[in-house]
């Protein structure tokens, strides 16, 4: 097995860089900071939620970022050191699994690795006073401890130690719990070095490089118990003793120098880089090691490390830790590039720390393995806080835990959960948490308070509110000392201001389930889903089922469309859905396309098959990524590389893959007319294992277009955190074809204010009522107007309504109402709907905007002309 040193987050960097920091490009105001909300976690440690904006390449970008601060001074709390599962190197888990499994209330990710080794930090590491690891041979990579004292420190500690033979032969020792490295020279330490195991090591193997072939010492109350030369010790260092393994030169002392029986002594120390410094490891209560310095007296340091080698400089997840100027405040840091959230260069993360009140400052681990943790006020669960850079969990090998160290203490608060808006004659379940005088949960067994609302407009059983009537309520609970309460509304017509259909765009296709929520929003602002059992549903064009809010289509045969018409409380909205084709392009259980294998770079090994897996081929992709450098990828290559032809303007590209987990991303290769490749991406997380559906946009391509190729890649940045082997199934490739809405008819129709003769296409009709002006506005028959023009009208006597839907538009009118609505928009009229001789007048203008109207104005007979 070749071992290659890893670049990135989460991997070992070699060179040393000393390099002054400019700042980041800010606007001319500067970097903004907001918090956005705050939470006390436990007596002495609170969760800040901030958004941080900033100027980068003169756009403006807005990053999510958390911060724990813990009071140093607090006896209640305190910061320690976890790693892997059950406090064991090796055995790597994610944060929130090693905050579970040490009863921390919060923690981040902690030291870096390298992702290919069994999972040992980078740097030392004590936990509870005891050292798990001690610092690499590495020049720049600070740690931060706190003494017992309580007092922070962030610096540099060197490694110094030795192993003497019972015949005084002594020999260097490389380190604790160390796996293979290189130092700043590229010197592979583990060739020629000695290095000690103690049982945090959890493997029975140590550091496996697959070259450097180990002669081990077990050692037990200082006496050599067993020696395995050119193999491994097969288990793990006991409690009371510890593993040396030694290559090269470290082998000959083994082997020449230790013998059965023999007691031998082991010293080692860890001393500040600055000999000026004084302070003693030994009097560490935690030390958690990471990278380069940041802050410095509350200023951006000079980076210790090359930041390049951890993509430094790009827009990432971070994670860091430093503390106030008075020592007195320790903050855990990390901010997110996912979803809305544009993540961090270092440079900006420098300048977010000392805005947040960080003194003196340093990195961790970042990138993918960025996780924080905390446990909601209330709550006995921990909960990971922010989103991760891969929408997964990553396991890592150590941590930052905060800790509770207050006793038991008396009922403090209740804190209620629930549904803050609710919609009429929607049961919901309140519940509730409490805490007590440290700020930790309580068991709320036996805990029954009394729930009751503000006003009348619904009635409680046990802790279910279901509300009758809409209006804004106060959800009330009480029990002995402890009461909490919270707003509610309850959203009925009158206080909508927007019903909408959020599905997106897309064409229907016949034996396909499609999502159709509808997303509500009240005059104060608030906006949430309404549940499908809500609403009642209408469905024409098409036949099929609405359940649940899920559209299933059985039969589109002669349809061009699809209106499905949702309403709430007589509020209502529509949506109108091309049906679309969906061709199979791609099929090797009844054709072929010619399709081969291709790579990059020339490193990469990679290799397509067409294999059958439970009885159906398909397309097998295999790629192994250990070699080469930069973005690396592994294509399956249709017609050469010409590319094969794509029929017609298809919308989307649509692929069954079976994913193998590995966070690769997957993409085609699309010509447009113009002869220009583009890239289009299927999923950039492969996440999932099994067969998923997968789609990717092309609507925006200029057509004629010819597909090239389909591949894996796995890009340089962030590289170390995907897998670099695996095999993907790819099978059924097809492109999807929106379809048309039918035309509506082109007629036209002429009438003049105060007479009743109109023409629809230069046939005569007398009207029941003449259009008219009121208020300045013109009023037309709204039936006669919308039928000619091929839409439909409907009356509702009770509500004194009328619905009309034309193409695409839905609007619903009251009589003598101003508000009506527009495919779900509340909008206010100038002048009120009328009923004059029987026959609904509305205003024109108005209408012929939302229908899609064209009007003409002939002013000296007050001609209209509507088409």
């Amino acid at each position: 097995m070749t071992v290659q040193k890893q670049v990135g987050m989460g991997a070992l960097a070699c060179a040393l860089v000393w390099q002054l920091v400019a700042g980041t490009t800010v606007n001319a105001a500067g970097p903004t900071l907001t918090l956005s909300s705050q939470e006390t976690i436990t007596s002495g440690a609170v969760m800040k939620n901030y958004i941080w904006t900033t100027t980068r390449s003169n756009k403006d970008v807005s990053v999510n970022a958390n911060v724990v601060e813990v009071d140093l001074t607090n006896p209640n709390v305190k910061i320690d050191a976890m790693a892997g599962t059950k406090n064991q190197f090796t055995k790597n888990q994610s944060v929130l699994g090693m905050v579970k499994d040490t009863g921390a209330v919060a923690g981040v990710n902690g030291d870096f690795f390298n992702t290919q080794a069994e999972g040992v930090p980078e740097g030392a590491q004590i936990t509870n006073g005891q050292v798990m690891a001690t610092p690499a041979k590495i020049s720049g990579l600070y740690s931060f401890a706190i003494t017992k004292s309580n007092q922070p420190i962030i610096d540099i500690f060197d490694f110094q130690g030795r192993v003497t033979a019972k015949d005084g032969t002594s020999f260097e020792l490389g380190g604790v719990n160390k796996t293979y490295y290189w130092d700043d020279n590229d010197v592979a330490m583990i060739a020629d070095g000695l290095f000690l195991y103690t049982n945090a090591w959890a493997l029975t193997q140590r550091a496996v490089d697959g070259t450097h072939v180990p002669t081990e010492a077990l050692i037990q109350n200082d006496v050599v118990k067993e020696i395995a030369v050119d193999t491994n010790i097969k288990m793990v260092a006991p409690a009371d003793g510890y593993i040396l393994r030694g290559s090269g030169l470290a082998r000959e002392f083994i082997v020449n120098h230790l013998k059965v029986g023999d007691k031998i002594t082991t010293k080692y120390d860890m001393v500040p880089h600055d000999a000026s410094k004084t302070y003693d490891w030994k009097n560490f209560k935690m030390l958690i090691g990471g990278s380069t310095l940041l802050v410095d007296e509350a200023k951006p340091s000079y980076f210790t490390r090359n930041i390049g080698d951890f993509s430094g400089y790009s827009p990432r997840s971070r994670t860091a830790i430093g503390y106030s100027k008075d020592m007195k405040t320790a903050y855990i840091i990390t901010s997110d590039r996912s979803a809305g959230s544009a993540g961090m260069t270092l440079p900006e993360l420098q300048q977010f720390m000392i805005s947040a009140g960080v003194w003196r400052g340093m990195v961790l681990d970042g990138g993918g393995s960025t996780q924080m943790v905390s446990r909601p006020l209330g709550d006995f669960d921990p909960k990971l806080v922010n989103k991760t850079e891969n929408g997964n969990q990553r396991s890592v090998v150590n941590g930052v835990g905060v800790y509770s160290t207050a006793p038991k203490g008396d009922l403090k608060g209740l804190i209620l959960k629930g549904q803050n808006i609710l919609f009429m004659n929607e049961s919901s379940t309140y519940q509730f948490k409490a805490y007590d005088d440290y700020y930790n949960p309580i068991s709320v067994e036996g805990i029954v308070p009394q729930w009751s609302s503000s006003t009348t407009n619904g009635a409680f059983k046990d802790n279910v509110f279901t509300p009758t009537l809409p209006g804004k309520t106060q959800i009330i609970a009480k029990s002995g000392k402890g009461s909490a309460s919270m707003d509610v509304e309850v959203v009925g017509r009158d206080q909508i201001t927007s019903m909408k259909f959020n599905s997106g765009s897309f064409s229907l296709t016949e034996g396909g389930d499609f999502k159709l929520p509808i997303s509500v929003t009240t005059r104060s602002g608030a906006t949430r889903e309404l549940p499908p059992a809500s609403a009642t549903w209408e469905l024409s064009g098409i036949k099929g089922t609405l359940k649940d809010g899920i559209l299933h289509v059985d039969s589109a045969s002669g349809s061009q469309a699809a209106q499905v018409i949702a309403r709430y409380d007589g509020y209502s909205t529509m949506v109108t859905l091309p049906i679309g084709q969906e061709k199979v392009w791609y099929d090797l259980d009844k054709f072929a396309v010619m399709t081969t294998g291709d790579k990059y770079p020339a490193e990469v090994v990679s290799a397509v098959n067409i294999v059958p897996i439970s009885g159906n081929k398909s397309l097998e992709i295999s790629y192994d990524f250990t070699k080469g450098t930069g973005t690396k990828a592994a294509y399956a290559r249709f017609n050469g590389m010409n590319g094969a032809p794509i029929e017609g303007e298809p919308d989307f590209i649509t692929a069954k893959v079976l994913g193998d987990g590995s966070f690769n991303w997957v993409r085609a290769e699309i010509i447009d007319a113009d002869g220009k490749l583009n890239y289009v991406s299927f999923t950039e997380n492969m996440s999932w294992t099994g067969w998923r559906k997968v789609t990717a946009d092309v609507s925006d391509l200029k057509f004629p277009i010819k597909i090239k190729s389909v591949y894996v890649a796995n890009p340089a940045n962030g590289q170390d955190e995907r897998a670099l082997k695996g095999k993907i199934n790819i099978d059924d490739i097809s492109f999807i074809y929106k379809g048309q809405l039918a035309a509506l008819p082109k007629n036209t129709i002429k009438l003049n204010v105060y007479k009743k003769q109109a023409t629809l296409n230069d046939k005569s009709y007398t009207l029941e009522q003449a259009p008219t002006i009121v208020n300045d506005n013109t009023l037309v028959p709204i039936r006669f107007v919308t039928e000619a023009l091929g839409g439909n009208v409907k009356w509702d006597d009770k509500e004194r309504k009328v619905t009309v839907v034309r193409g695409d538009k839905l609007i619903d009118l009251w009589i003598d109402n101003a508000d009506l609505l527009v495919n779900g928009d509340r909008v206010t009229a100038e002048v009120s709907p009328k009923i004059m001789n029987n026959v609904t007048m509305v205003p024109l203008r108005l209408i012929s905007e939302k229908l899609g109207f064209k009007v003409g104005w002939e002013p000296k007979n007050y001609g209209i002309t509507i088409e």
